[in-house]
């Protein structure tokens, strides 16, 4: 059989092209693509079953199939990756040593702790002389060390939290800051007894001394030790895991146990320092040889600055940014007792020693 142009048409190449043109017509059975994993089936309304919509997984889960009617749900410690077609591991977040942000803390709190032994060495070095005698040696001793303790246990917020550290971070830093609050408290009521104690016949030269101070130091401690020990065994913290904070990290964090154990140590210390500003406050308008209690003053206007502004900025951060943030709070309100008590007394027993004698103190010095 021939065709215009010459060439040959076989019957064949006729039943060939019919069965692609019969093939091509044929309807398909579905009215939908198949849904690629990650995605799953929604079927269409008052349509028939072969027709869907692919939606994706929301955030957490996942299709590891073609055609997956429901997602699958990853385990807790496991997230979903972007294509939500596999679980993978959750990111871990804590407060890391070597964290920018925790090598900046650190490096602060080494600094203050190295400071802080330094002033400490200089007190000790100076003990006999005026100035120092006149503030109370034992307790300014026991201030400084207390506050050495207070930069080092900021450390203790630092790196994967865990049984032991949850139960000692926040009762040995609420029991040493006690200890600091409690040493300023007996410092005013000691200035306020020597002065008293000046005046002819007065009842307040029985008082005079390190017994008043160390027993008011000794009791108000007992109290925070005491509520520290309620906390721990009725609620004691321990290691949690959050997980629904932020989108696909697990972050690592000490559960407090109990709130109302937290804030009533954190309100405890609060009162102390509230106690210690109103007493210096009563002090701080004695003459000039008790003229600490205006330092002190000072110092606990910043203290209780400090610990207020704590709780909203405490309460409003989650993850390592709320442990940064106690960890601020520590080492400012120790550097503020610091810089406020003792910088002061430094400055004039290193470069200004005339003025570190009992007549400059007695205020009997003369004046050019």
């Amino acid at each position: 059989m021939s065709s215009a142009g010459g060439k040959s048409f076989m019957p064949s190449d006729r039943i060939s092209y019919m069965g692609s043109d019969i093939l091509s017509s044929i309807p398909r059975s579905v009215c939908s693509e198949s849904c690629p994993p990650g995605f799953r089936k929604v079927f269409q309304k008052d349509r028939p079953i072969c027709c869907y919509d692919c939606t994706p997984c929301p955030h957490g889960e996942i299709t590891h199939l073609s055609d997956m009617a429901n997602c699958i749900t990853c385990p807790g410690d496991q997230w979903s990756n972007e294509r939500r077609d596999a679980c993978i591991p959750r990111i871990r977040e804590f407060l890391a040593y070597e964290d920018p942000l925790g090598v900046v803390l650190s490096s602060i709190a080494s600094f203050f702790f190295i400071l802080t032994a330094g002033v400490l060495g200089i007190f000790i070095k100076y003990r006999n002389t005026p100035l120092v005698k006149a503030n109370n040696r034992n307790l300014s001793y026991t201030l400084l060390l207390s506050l050495m303790l207070c930069f080092l246990c900021s450390l203790l917020f630092m790196g994967p939290p865990s049984k032991i550290s949850c139960l000692i971070r926040q009762t040995s830093f609420s029991i040493i800051f006690t200890i600091a609050v409690s040493s300023v408290l007996g410092k005013t009521i000691t200035l306020i007894i020597a002065f008293k104690a000046t005046k002819p016949g007065s009842k307040f030269r029985k008082w005079v001394g390190t017994r008043v101070s160390s027993c008011l130091l000794l009791l108000c401690t007992l109290v925070q030790v005491l509520i520290c020990t309620m906390w721990l065994v009725y609620a004691a913290p321990f290691p949690d895991i959050d997980t629904t904070s932020e989108t696909g990290k697990m972050i690592l964090q000490c559960n407090e146990g109990s709130v109302i154990g937290f804030y009533s140590v954190v309100g405890y210390m609060g009162f102390l320092a509230l106690l210690s500003f109103a007493v210096a406050s009563i002090a701080r308008k004695l003459p000039d040889s008790f003229n600490e209690a205006q330092l002190i003053t000072f110092s606990m206007l910043v203290f209780c600055s400090v610990w207020i502004s704590f709780i909203p900025a405490y309460l409003s951060t989650k993850g390592r940014h709320m442990v940064a943030v106690e960890i601020f709070t520590i080492v400012t309100s120790g550097a503020g007792l610091l810089g406020c008590i003792f910088i002061p007394k430094c400055y004039v027993i290193l470069l200004r020693p005339e003025q570190n004698t009992k007549e400059y103190l007695m205020g009997k010095h003369t004046k050019n």
